[in-house]
């Protein structure tokens, strides 16, 4: 998904801790508001559809020849970006959940009951059987369980960090579930349930989310705009290094996406001594961040500044690190080291690797990890006439035909046109 084709209001989501739009804001200089959204790529005509007011006007707006007097219009303004009532000196808007005295702390420790065991459950799963198989059952939890809590007029801030973890979390399911569009949308949703809850380190990790997801859809710009904002968050405190180390190997995969070497290995660099003063179980509910983890983002990073042979050193240690029931992470991790063996020209360790892939659970529910397998067909194919490459090829296909008749509830039909 490009800038151009996000919704406004995940970008000014992503834009809730900047200074610039919360100095626009306090000023009520509603003409900088316009050109921070206009250069994160909200058109001029959508700005002032969406505000109600004629592109003439708008101009007149953003080029300082007149400014924003009318009370209806901060309120159509607020309403349209989702921007909180309080920085535009309004009152409540009718769509802001409740939220705690105090937005930037947390008064109370995360509770370690239902709620916590819910998470633990679907988290585990998850983990094992891939995000297509409890989407729909996270949906519903979210649905019947914490919904009616919501709005709910003796709910705690407690209820509104579960709503956006899990609502966080059925984002990262439906990303594997190929269903990236709505992936977003569930982050985007995610992100102001975390504001209201004042648990600052949860929305940054939705920020980090939101980065990996911009980056697997090709907006490396959105990706390292993401990772910064989740880093502004994190570094706000409270202080959670592993969260701190996932945002900066986050911003080096997006650096590194973007053609800049130098700042992406001083990102990386960063993460690599953050998460080495990280305690265990800092903050169990937020998305886990572990060596074996930083591992496998190193080695995509340095793929991407073509150092081949670093980067297979790294898969290679993810892999030793990763745990064996953790099997959507090993797959994806022996993916790309058979990648990276074949971009060094290393045939005979891409089939053995090759091979533990193929090996893997065949019911694990992920269609991320199924079109990466395909990725890695294609790449193969190249080799065909290498006669173990071309018998990897042949269990490849009948390994396929058998994940694609057990995972037919799961997988998205074809887009009209596609080749079946």
């Amino acid at each position: 998904m490009t800038v151009a084709e996000r919704e406004p209001r995940e970008i000014v989501a992503g834009l809730l801790a900047d200074r610039r739009l919360l100095a626009a804001c306090a000023e009520r200089d509603m003409g900088t508001l316009f050109r921070l959204l206009n250069h994160r790529g909200i058109s001029t005509r959508r700005i002032a559809a969406a505000v109600d007011i004629t592109q003439g006007r708008l101009y007149d707006y953003m080029n300082g020849k007149s400014r924003v007097e009318k009370l209806a219009i901060f309120e159509q303004i607020a309403d349209a970006f989702q921007i909180p009532g309080h920085l535009l000196g309004l009152a409540k808007r009718p769509w802001e959940p409740a939220s705690p005295s105090s937005p930037n702390c947390v008064s109370e420790p995360f509770p370690d009951g239902d709620d916590m065991a819910a998470m633990d459950a679907f988290r585990t799963a998850d983990r094992q059987a891939g995000g297509g198989r409890l989407y729909s059952a996270v949906l519903r939890h979210l649905r019947d369980n914490i919904g009616p809590r919501l709005v709910d007029a003796d709910g705690t801030a407690q209820v509104f960090a579960v709503a956006a973890v899990l609502t966080e979390m059925a984002g990262w399911m439906a990303h594997d579930s190929g269903q990236d569009a709505v992936a977003g949308r569930h982050f985007t949703r995610a992100l102001p349930l975390a504001h209201a809850s004042g648990d600052t380190p949860l929305a940054a990790s939705i920020a980090a989310s939101t980065s990996h997801l911009a980056l697997q859809t090709g907006d490396s710009a959105a990706a390292v705009h993401w990772a910064q904002t989740g880093l502004d968050l994190a570094e706000a405190g409270p202080i959670v290094p592993t969260l701190i180390a996932r945002l900066h190997a986050m911003s080096a995969r997006a650096l590194a996406a973007a053609g800049q070497p130098t700042p992406a290995l001083r990102a990386l660099g960063r993460a690599e001594e953050v998460l080495d003063s990280a305690s265990e179980a800092e903050r169990p509910w937020l998305s886990p961040f572990d060596a074996a983890a930083l591992a496998l983002e190193s080695a995509l990073v340095l793929s991407d500044l073509e150092r081949h042979d670093d980067a297979r050193t790294r898969a290679e240690h993810a892999i030793r690190l990763r745990e064996s029931n953790r099997a959507r992470s090993l797959a994806l991790s022996r993916i790309t080291l058979a990648g990276l063996h074949l971009r060094c020209d290393d045939l005979e360790a891409a089939v053995a690797v090759g091979h533990e892939v193929l090996a893997a659970d065949p019911n694990l529910g992920s269609i991320r990890v199924l079109r990466q397998l395909d990725g890695l067909h294609t790449a193969l194919a190249v080799h065909r006439s290498h006669p173990p490459v071309r018998a990897l090829l042949q269990r490849f296909d009948e390994t396929r035909r058998a994940r694609m008749l057990l995972l037919a509830d799961i997988v998205p039909p074809p887009s009209k046109g596609a080749t079946p």
